[in-house]
């Protein structure tokens, strides 16, 4: 590989993408004889035929196709080392994009953030709110830096901190149900009556839903306190995160009808960031920033 250019990479890496060398002259705002020059001086250097041709539009040759498979991956390496130098150049990131997502405990993630950024006022915190699949697919698209919100343990593009454990509770207003929820509540039970659920703010939503009864009527709402609110003037049931009603169960203003055929569930909610992409230092400083709170207050599984 000595004397691969990283130029005569990305020629061959665009005629494979794109299937002809013009087209991949024009994606790279180069001549179709550079172009050429390119990807014929680097089989000369490996000593292998990349490209079939023979046809129409040029493909890949068995070892072509599997030298591009390492090249992309040379190539996307080079271009998190640049990103990475140009951060570390500038000293620290303007902006950080911070996702927090709709299971969080406000009160606790917002003092984290608070005590970090108070110490580097020259970084701005640019903080989204999203729901259910939302915070992971804009980390995934790349429209956050670090988000708030449970994660795929098994997702090896993550990497996540754990910092609580939040429980679900299927909970009504006092008056709601015309029997006494006391009692082991079955499902189709509450088929006559409003579901309140939370939207989905991802692009690509998923089919999978949480907690939704078949064939119950439901409304959506577009985040925890509205749901709470519907809940507690009686136009709807739901399960709310134990942290926002602790004392609206105490009291009395609303009633858990968890049990063993509508049950409740528990979250980890983790700071979660891409473990493939390249992190400046302000990112770096927030991650074991949050690292060290998670030691100080390790998660509480109930």
């Amino acid at each position: 590989m000595d004397g691969v250019k990283l130029h005569d990479l990305r020629c061959f890496d665009a005629v494979a993408r794109r299937g002809s060398f013009q087209a991949a002259a024009q994606a790279l705002h180069r001549t179709h004889p550079s172009v050429f020059a390119a990807v014929a001086r680097l089989e000369e250097q490996l000593g292998l035929t990349l490209l079939d041709r023979s046809g129409y539009r040029v493909s890949l040759t068995d070892e072509g196709r599997l030298f591009h498979a390492r090249a992309q991956l040379t190539i996307r390496e080079f271009e998190h080392l640049r990103t990475y130098a140009g951060q570390l150049a500038s000293g620290e990131e303007t902006m950080l994009r911070v996702v927090m997502g709709d299971v969080c405990p406000r009160p606790r993630i917002l003092g984290l953030l608070s005590r970090f950024f108070a110490e580097r006022p020259r970084t701005r915190l640019h903080l989204d709110y999203e729901a259910i699949g939302g915070p992971v697919e804009r980390l995934m698209d790349g429209e956050a830096d670090l988000v708030f919100h449970p994660a795929d343990l098994s997702d090896p593009h993550l990497e996540r901190i754990g910092l609580c454990e939040v429980a679900f509770v299927p909970v009504v207003a006092p008056g709601f149900l015309p029997f006494d929820p006391r009692n082991d509540v079955a499902p189709e039970a509450m088929r006559p009556f409003t579901q309140c659920v939370i939207r989905d703010t991802t692009r690509r939503p998923s089919p999978e839903n949480f907690f939704v009864i078949d064939g119950a009527h439901s409304c959506s709402v577009p985040d925890h306190m509205m749901k709470k609110e519907l809940i507690l003037h009686g136009l709807a049931w739901g399960h709310l995160p134990d942290w926002l009603i602790e004392d609206d169960l105490r009291d009395g203003r609303l009633i858990s009808i968890a049990g063993r055929h509508i049950p409740g569930r528990s979250e980890t909610v983790a700071a979660v960031r891409r473990r493939d992409k390249p992190h400046g230092p302000v990112a770096e400083a927030l991650w074991r920033h949050l690292q060290a709170q998670s030691r100080a207050q390790p998660v509480a599984h109930g």
